[in-house]
């Protein structure tokens, strides 16, 4: 029975997406509370369309599993892989923004979440976290920034849920 369910179907294709798009997330905040890195503007709204997208890709998984409406099924895996694209477009702009290549938004920078809410450890904070900027890379991975990376990950998860959505399955 389960076979036949996993067969045929867009299934393996959204637990596939959803368990990539969580993969994303859990590495930026891996990232951010293990490691140290300090988010910034641009780092967090990317971060946004991979949220949108989560529940979107349970949706398109319960309507393949269940035998729901195909137009169900992959109307929710495009809404995913447009909203996938979307965080690439963030991501493609702020990697152009770390490269100089166009300016950033002029507000880029520490935002409220950084800052400690104890008073005591206020000055602490101010002295020792250096609040980040758009156009500073927290640090490259093989010549890549955390956007770079958003880049190719959205591009080929994004690629993933658009195929799926336009194919038909028997």
């Amino acid at each position: 029975m389960i076979t036949g369910i996993l067969t045929g179907k867009h299934l393996p294709t959204a637990l596939l997406l959803l368990a990539g798009s969580i993969a994303v997330i859990a590495t930026v905040l891996g990232f951010q509370h293990i490691g140290g890195y300090i988010p910034c503007k641009l780092c967090l709204a990317q971060r946004e369309p991979w949220y949108a997208a989560m529940p979107v890709l349970v949706i398109a998984a319960l309507s393949a599993w269940r035998g729901w409406p195909q137009c169900l099924t992959r109307g929710a895996l495009a809404i995913a892989g447009l909203l996938i694209f979307y965080s690439m477009a963030l991501a493609a702009y702020h990697a152009g923004v770390e490269w100089r290549w166009w300016e950033g938004p002029g507000d880029c920078g520490a935002t409220a979440g950084n800052i400690s809410n104890d008073v005591n450890d206020l000055l602490a904070d101010l002295t020792a976290k250096r609040p980040p900027a758009c156009e500073d890379a927290a640090g490259r991975f093989l010549g890549l920034s955390f956007a770079g990376w958003n880049v190719i990950a959205s591009l080929v998860l994004g690629i993933v849920a658009l195929r799926s959505a336009w194919r038909k399955q028997s």
